[in-house]
């Protein structure tokens, strides 16, 4: 999964991009809301985390904007503010979750990965799909036969993005898009190093190679 952390404290965005990558997410990072709005409509985020006191232009614009070109991607919004008022201007905005500042990370990530659960209609936290398991918060694989397997985060990213979307050819390219951030290698022959490994794990027949098309991850072998 790949996000945008929009946050104009340096210190706290550090933070965050850290421990969301450890949670297993590629993250972009900006500070500004007019990159901000750009980033939001040009990349292919499954999320975005948003603060509202921006320079350049304020968060809650850059959500109107969003929303007013009908990009529905789903925004958590952090602030500092915390009257009862703003937040909701915030919902009216077209946010779909709110935490206020100062906040627990285990708390952010619990309500961004209930976000993009909810996103996806996704009610469960393990993904599960013909006895093979992925546990979103061990970033680790356990397969049919009992046997846990630990996965890096480039593999637990991959994986994940497949199995929200079996049994659908996916390119390279939007592969690539959703397992990286922006400024990352992103040659094409990275996602084959990768596909290979879970091809190891998961055996030979379980991600299909599409001619012209991509990879697909069987739902059934």
């Amino acid at each position: 999964m790949r996000l945008l952390l929009v946050e104009d404290d340096h210190t706290l965005a550090d933070t965050l991009q850290h421990n969301l990558a450890r949670a297993g997410f590629a993250v972009d990072c900006c500070a500004d809301g007019n990159e901000a709005e750009y980033l939001g409509d040009e990349e292919p985020y499954d999320a975005i985390i948003l603060d509202l006191g921006l320079p350049g232009q304020p968060g809650l614009e850059v959500l109107k904007n969003w929303r007013k070109k009908n990009n529905n991607v789903p925004v958590l919004i952090l602030t500092a503010w915390d009257a009862w008022h703003e937040r909701v201007d915030g919902f009216k905005a077209g946010a779909d979750d709110y935490l206020g500042k100062p906040f627990h990370v285990e708390e952010l990530l619990a309500r961004l990965n209930a976000l993009i659960r909810r996103s996806q209609d996704r009610p469960q936290q393990a993904i599960q799909i013909d006895g093979v398991l992925l546990n979103e918060e061990r970033q680790s694989l356990i397969l049919p036969s009992g046997e846990e397997k630990n996965l890096t985060g480039t593999e637990f990213r991959l994986l994940r993005y497949f199995m929200h979307h079996p049994d659908k050819p996916l390119s390279k390219s939007r592969l690539t898009e959703h397992v990286y951030e922006y400024d990352a290698d992103k040659e094409s022959n990275v996602i084959e190093v990768y596909v290979k490994r879970l091809r190891q794990l998961l055996g030979q027949e379980r991600i299909e190679t599409r001619r012209g098309q991509g990879y697909l991850f069987r739902s059934k072998v």
